[in-house]
């Protein structure tokens, strides 16, 4: 391993520094920073990496003092600048970096690395489960981790069961969405509003009820057409029953 590698998998390196652009945004601390850069890496190193977090939050003060030693850093210092609102960023700032856009993780692929973790610490799981759990991560790994880490320590016999996961997380069993719309096709509206007392009464907040409905809709009108079914962000058991209810509704 080079000596930059080394360096930079220890926490407490010198030649990693990082900014909090939300909280340190005017043009004393862009200075502060600027005179970081003059001096070269220690304990070998090639390279200092200086990371500044939220960097659409700097002042255009903030941009204009960094500019010039964003124009011409030394040979040693490497730039990461993180934002979610890239538009805030001055042009000249923006024309003078490379740019890499990070988009969220798929369901699918959280839920399959989910269940790598799963093989190597020798827990077991259902599919249903590990799928739940990447749906709750809206994306971002780190969220699943430790949603994952959540279920597995109120587990029971180290097993992480859907039933047992949506009691944890607070969720929704994809069993009422599909009993709803059973009494709805059968225009049973007394059973509706019994199932529907019934979600209220365990804690479910109504309005979220009829958000996760209106989802389940959308589910079932992608099972109308084979080429839309990459899009349910479900299990393959899961994926059986809406093309079942699909049969019984029209899009309409």
């Amino acid at each position: 391993t080079c000596p930059s590698c080394e360096s930079f998998n220890n926490n407490n390196s010198l030649n990693i520094h990082e900014l909090d652009a939300a909280s340190n945004n005017s043009v004393e601390d862009i200075r502060n920073l600027v005179d970081q850069v003059r001096y070269p890496p220690t304990n070998g190193a090639k390279y200092k990496i200086y990371i500044i977090d939220e960097v659409h939050m700097l002042s255009n003060s903030a941009f204009n003092a960094f500019l010039k030693t964003l124009e011409e850093p030394p040979s040693y210092a490497i730039f990461i600048l993180a934002t979610t609102e890239k538009h805030k960023i001055i042009p000249t700032i923006l024309s003078r970096c490379q740019i890499f856009d990070f988009n969220r993780i798929q369901v699918p692929d959280i839920a399959v690395h989910l269940a790598q973790i799963a093989d190597k610490e020798e827990i077991k799981y259902e599919e249903e489960a590990l799928n739940l759990i990447a749906q709750k991560a809206d994306g971002a790994l780190r969220d699943a981790l430790s949603i994952f880490d959540l279920v597995v320590t109120f587990s029971q016999d180290n097993l992480i069961d859907y039933k047992t996961t949506t009691e944890n997380l607070h969720v929704l069993d994809y069993d009422y969405y599909f009993k709803m719309i059973e009494h709805l096709l059968a225009q049973d509206m007394s059973a509706a509003l019994l199932l529907f007392d019934e979600i209220v009464k365990k804690g479910f907040d109504g309005h979220n009820f009829i958000v996760g409905l209106g989802n389940h809709y959308r589910d079932l009108m992608m099972c109308k057409d084979e080429s839309t079914l990459a899009l349910l962000q479900v299990s393959d058991s899961v994926i059986k029953r809406y093309q079942e209810q699909s049969k019984n509704c029209t899009v309409s």
